[in-house]
């Protein structure tokens, strides 16, 4: 059996995120995810809400046919559900595709319209939180594209951590990268971006609760505007 195949414990798993946050902090972003696909195999996957595809990318240069998992909320813009059809269509990976379970027509039914107005909190934990953490019962450890520049609630997150509330290790291969560390990525490579970036929205969530950014907000200003709101829940 491959140290890739093995069963860890919590426990042997949080002892190997946390030695590896600080072997790993210097290591490029294809060197940390080369690592993530020696070290768990097929019980790795990559996270991606489809506002690129640099991570998925990234991925799939460590690990051909890596795993892409999708939380199609029901509320995405129909820019990012043909992002997640080309990523599926063109790269070496494999895209779940998880939902909800309650379609929206059923959410409204039981909670009232437009729940996302009036309790956002509860929408994200309905919609994203619950299926995230039922999609992610097979793997080990999970990829995010989450960058340190984003915002100050993201400002110190690992390159490789410890996520305690699912028990897992949780990978920011991109942690330490830039804004511009994208676009020359994204140049290089030919990845495959939503068109939402090129029209003015910085950060792409559900439909009804993003908008496009102005000059000099911080690239999450466009989600949840007007609310003290700034994570989903997924992260934090």
């Amino acid at each position: 059996m491959t140290t890739a195949q093995t069963e860890r414990t919590a426990d042997e798993l949080k002892a190997l995120a946390e030695q590896a946050g600080g072997d790993l902090e210097d290591a490029s972003a294809l060197e940390i995810l080369q690592w993530a696909a020696d070290t768990f195999g097929k019980r790795f996957c990559v996270t991606s809400s489809m506002e690129d595809a640099v991570v998925a990318h990234l991925a799939s240069r460590a690990m051909p046919g890596v795993d892409v998992v999708f939380l199609d909320t029901g509320y995405h813009f129909p820019e990012t559900i043909g992002t997640r059809d080309a990523v599926e269509a063109v790269m070496d990976v494999h895209v779940i595709t998880l939902t909800p379970l309650r379609t929206v027509a059923e959410q409204d039914a039981e909670y009232g319209p437009k729940l996302h107005d009036r309790d956002p909190d509860l929408c994200c934990k309905l919609r994203k939180v619950q299926p995230l953490e039922e999609g992610l019962k097979g793997y080990d450890a999970w990829a995010t594209g989450l960058r340190r520049d984003e915002s100050p609630t993201r400002a110190n997150t690992p390159v490789v951590g410890w996520d305690e509330k699912r028990r897992k290790v949780k990978i920011s291969p991109i942690a330490r990268w830039s804004q511009d560390d994208v676009d020359a990525y994204v140049a290089e490579h030919g990845v495959l971006t939503n068109p939402l970036l090129m029209d003015g929205y910085a950060s792409i969530g559900c439909a009804p609760c993003t908008r496009r950014v102005l000059e000099g907000e911080d690239a999450r200003a466009g989600r949840w505007a007007g609310r003290a709101k700034t994570e989903c829940g997924l992260h934090g």
